[in-house]
Parts: structure tokens; sequence; C-alpha cells
């Protein structure tokens, strides 16, 4: 799909998404985020590892902060400048591994 067809979503189209869809997400500094808490190193990494090949399989790449037991993901469509679907897509699958790996 091409980024010019992309919907860029406004603030409050995204603060209502989040609200209605991805609850455990925050709206910050232009990026939807997700931060989780981990048991330990190990875990962060694997962690790290199954969302980064999400990420590549949908060519949709987040900015991550990896701590000792904690991840932060954030999406923005890079190409875009903007909050598009592929980002709340990305989420969504994000939120299912979470589901199974917690």
């Amino acid at each position: 799909m091409s980024e010019e067809r992309l919907k860029h979503y406004s603030p409050e189209e995204i603060l209502q998404k989040i609200q209605d869809e991805i609850p455990q997400w925050k709206y910050e500094d232009g990026y939807i985020c997700r931060e989780i808490n981990t048991k330990n190193w190990k875990e962060t990494v694997m962690l790290f590892n199954a969302i980064a090949y999400l990420a590549e399989s949908l060519w949709h790449h987040p900015d991550v902060e990896l701590g000792f037991k904690r991840l932060k993901i954030k999406l923005m469509t890079h190409d875009a400048k903007a909050i598009t679907d592929k980002d709340f897509n990305l989420a969504k699958l994000i939120e299912r591994l979470i589901s199974l790996s917690f």
C-alpha cells in the first residue's frame, strides 16, 4: 500500500482509536507507544525478537527502547511522518503476542 494513500490520523482520532482498540497504548511525541514490563533480560530480548519478526513481516519498523526488565515500542509510519493504519495494525498484533506471552 502506497504511503500517499494511507489515512493520516489526527491527534483526536488517534486518542479515540487507542481508547477503543488498544487501551494499553498511549499517544506521545507523535508516536503510539506501549511499555511492557518483563521478568528479566531474557524475557525482554525474547519478546523484542518476536516483535521484530512481526514488524519485519509487515515491513513496518518500530522504534524500540530496551531495558533490563522493560521494553518500549514506539510506532509511527516514518515515510508518512504520521500515525496510519499500519501503526494500529502492528499495535494490535503486538497486543496479541503479549497476551500469548504473559
